[in-house]
Order: structure tokens, then C-alpha cells, then sequence
């Protein structure tokens, strides 16, 4: 029989986890309520396969100084809180993970969080999804990373004010990823992100300086674009992809169009824009297909 919990309250939150002989499910959730984080920051059951731990609690940076899960039978993780200076864990069942890492402050102290440990824990995973803050959590605050060789769909979150530093040594760190799935293209400008990206243009006039792009040593077979509005720069950014990442087979962009004010009749024209523009950008890999969902 399978049981699941859901405990959201500040007292059945001290309860222990561990007094459910067969718990399969458990889901923490402790909005900020103006006082201390309910949760210890410990989660201690060997039946437990799906975990997710929301918690929002800007002001207690010392009520997550140390995280300890012990839950070997897991398979799903959802983790989203703000970075803990120290993380103990039993993961080797684990097979998906969704981290959403949230800074203390403006990652400028590395004494706010290390998310090394935690990072070389979830190595084993097959599926991981990144917020926009967990990009930048992991350059900052990530001393080495893993190889995640059983990786095969990577996806993360793009936001404009935050970058993608991580994205390269992410991918080189990936070396049987088959799915990218990136929800927007839109991000940080910064002088970080390699040659996954465009954000900077790189200068030609040295051959070191063109070197190999690291894209055209992924495995990468299908690339899922969301929020796609066909802007200048998202468009270079296709082109970057199609252009460099030779084993695709398969790429699903979601067009979004920000609706005017009178008419569809716009919203239509903008929309066959974006699609038709899409469709003659050309590709690397003779056996890619672009699909516009």
C-alpha cells in the first residue's frame, strides 16, 4: 500500500518522518509565515520514492545550515529552498531532479551556501531540471563538477537577469545527454558562457581563437525551445544551435506572441513571421526536422 503525506503546518511539520513504516510520497511545504522555518532540514525514511520540499525563509539563513536525507529507496526529488552550507544524503536510487536553488543574498560569499555536495549527489540521475537562480547558484557556488553520465534530458529555466555561465560546463559535463530543453532563450549577457551562446561576439581575426565549439561534441538529439518570440537575438541563438549541434534529429520550438491591443490580425501576421523564418534556418545535421508546436 502506498502512502502519501502532505505536510504543510508548522507542528505537524516537527513530526517524525521516519514513524510512517510505508511512506512512498511526501511533500513539505512552509511558506514564509514572519517566523522560523518549521522544518529541520532533515528527511529520514528508507520507503520514501517521490520527495518535494518547498520552503521560502530569506531571513533564517542559519535554519538550513545543514540538510540531512537519508531516503535510499528515492527516485524523485523536487528541492526548492534557499542554498545550505552543508548536505548529507542517501540518493543512489535517485532518477529525476528538480532543483530550484534560491541565494541568500547577491552570491558575493561563498560562506552563504556550497552546493557541491549536493550537486555530486544527484550525479546519478537521468533527468535534471534547472531553475533560472539554479543556473547561477551552480556557477557561483559549485567547487566541481560532476560528470552526470547517466544524464539524458537536461532542462532549464532562462530568465533576463539571470546568466548562463553554468550551461557549458554543464553540457561538457553531460556526455550521453540526448534532450535539451531550454524554456527561453533570453538570459544575462555576460562574457561566461563560452560558446554555447552568442551574448558576446567572439573576435575572428586569430585562428586560436576560433578553436572547436563545444556544441558540436554533444550528443544532443532533440532540442525542446519554449516561449520562442523570434527577436533578433533569439534568432542568432538558433542559429548558433542548428549550426553546431550535429546529432540533432528533432527540434520542437513553442512560439509565443504577445497579443495587441485591437486585432488577431496582427497576432496572426507576427505568428507566420516567426514560424516561416523558423523553417528556413538551416542546419548542421542532414536528419533534423524542426517542428513548430
Amino acid at each position: 500500500m502506498t502512502t502519501t503525506a502532505d505536510i504543510g503546518e508548522a507542528n505537524a511539520g516537527r513530526k517524525r518522518f521516519s514513524s510512517f513504516s510505508v511512506l512512498e510520497e511526501l511533500f513539505l511545504h512552509y511558506p514564509d509565515n514572519g517566523g522560523p522555518p518549521a522544518w529541520n532540514g532533515k528527511a529520514l525514511n528508507p520507503s520514501i520514492r517521490r520527495l518535494t520540499i518547498i520552503q521560502d525563509f530569506p531571513d533564517y539563513p542559519e535554519a538550513q545550515d545543514h540538510v540531512w536525507v537519508n531516503t535510499p529507496s528515492l527516485v524523485y526529488l523536487d528541492y526548492s529552498v534557499h542554498v545550505s552550507g552543508c548536505y548529507e544524503a542517501n540518493l543512489g536510487s535517485l532518477v529525476e531532479a528538480r532543483l530550484d536553488l534560491q541565494p541568500w543574498e547577491k552570491l558575493v560569499d561563498d560562506d552563504l551556501g556550497d552546493v557541491t555536495s549536493l550537486v555530486a549527489m544527484i550525479s546519478n540521475v537521468k533527468t535534471l531540471h534547472l531553475s533560472s537562480d539554479s543556473l547561477e547558484v551552480l556557477h557561483s557556488l559549485c567547487q566541481s563538477m560532476p560528470v552526470f553520465h547517466n544524464l539524458l534530458t537536461l532542462s532549464f529555466e532562462s530568465d533576463k537577469e539571470r546568466g548562463w555561465q553554468v550551461v557549458p560546463l554543464l553540457l561538457n559535463s553531460s556526455p550521453n545527454l540526448e534532450t535539451l530543453v531550454i524554456k527561453g532563450l533570453v538570459h544575462k549577457v555576460t562574457s561566461r558562457c563560452g560558446d554555447v551562446c552568442l551574448c558576446i561576439p567572439k573576435k575572428k581575426s586569430k585562428k586560436v581563437e576560433e578553436g572547436v565549439c563545444s556544441l558540436t561534441t554533444c550528443q544532443v538529439k532533440v532540442l525542446n525551445i519554449s516561449g520562442y518570440r523570434g527577436t533578433c537575438s533569439e534568432q542568432k541563438q538558433m542559429i548558433h544551435f542548428l549550426g553546431n549541434l550535429k546529432c540533432l534529429e528533432t527540434v520542437k520550438v513553442g512560439v509565443k506572441v504577445d497579443h495587441g491591443e485591437d486585432n488577431d490580425t496582427n497576432d496572426i501576421y507576427t505568428y507566420l513571421r516567426i514560424t516561416n523564418a523558423l523553417m528556413k534556418l538551416s542546419t548542421v545535421s542532414s536528419n533534423c526536422r524542426i517542428h513548430i508546436l
